[in-house]
């Protein structure tokens, strides 16, 4: 039986790209999308129900928030086999879904991250902060774990049976990182694949900002180097 896979895409601000997230993403492979407004003030909510999901709130401000109110629905109603992740922004091509989530489907990994760095990249997509914070995160984590990984992208897929084991907390910045390194800290197995890159709708709210950008390079940082020293 091919397993079931589910979107989760945590939403904030996100009217005028949303619509085109949700229009790209390949059906019937697909079988649900959970979009999860953080307590947006525009019509994120409207345009997420009027493009066919299933729409649930978290007022908690934080990605991360956002993420783990999405996944307490899925919990509560028939878990998939399979979950990825996808921003609303549309810098993401939610079109090459079925080739990041081919080795999950192939049994040859837990966890597949969606690489922009290996990946084709629109000039000017990834801002030159958030190249450096994705260097020094992934240096560091090869450092402390001794894997090489490329890129944080939020673009990504894993097992729902492994999610669960990696009790997910992070609630903002750090939730990509925690996800990467509790992977490895369980042995799972981790593979990553190049997805295409844009420049997204809007202005992004981490390193679109002076103070997005430190605080998501501190929170990024501080979650590699906390879990090393609390492995199983």
């Amino acid at each position: 039986m091919k397993p079931t896979i589910d979107v989760v895409i945590p939403a904030f601000n996100e009217e005028d790209s949303l619509l085109l997230v949700l229009r790209d993403i390949p059906r019937p492979l697909v079988r649900r999308v959970v979009v999860c407004d953080n307590d947006s003030g525009d019509r994120t909510a409207e345009v997420a129900a009027d493009g066919g999901a299933e729409v649930v709130r978290e007022v908690r401000p934080g990605y991360g928030s956002a993420c783990l109110c999405a996944l307490a629905y899925l919990r509560s109603h028939e878990p998939p086999d399979i979950v990825v992740f996808l921003d609303a922004d549309y810098s993401d091509h939610p079109d090459e879904l079925p080739d990041l989530v081919a080795p999950l489907v192939a049994d040859a990994a837990d966890l597949v991250i969606g690489s922009r760095t290996l990946g084709r990249r629109e000039p000017g997509a990834l801002l030159p902060q958030a190249l450096l914070g994705n260097w020094v995160a992934c240096a560091l984590i090869r450092l402390l774990y001794g894997h090489r990984y490329t890129d944080l992208g939020p673009f990504r897929a894993i097992r729902w049976r492994a999610l669960e084991r990696l009790r997910m907390k992070d609630t903002d910045f750090g939730w990509t990182a925690e996800m990467q390194v509790k992977a490895l800290a369980y042995g799972m197995r981790v593979a990553e694949r190049p997805v295409s890159y844009r420049r997204r709708i809007g202005v992004s709210k981490i390193t679109g900002t002076l103070y997005g950008t430190v605080m998501a390079g501190y929170k990024i940082l501080w979650t590699v180097v906390r879990h090393s020293w609390s492995r199983p």
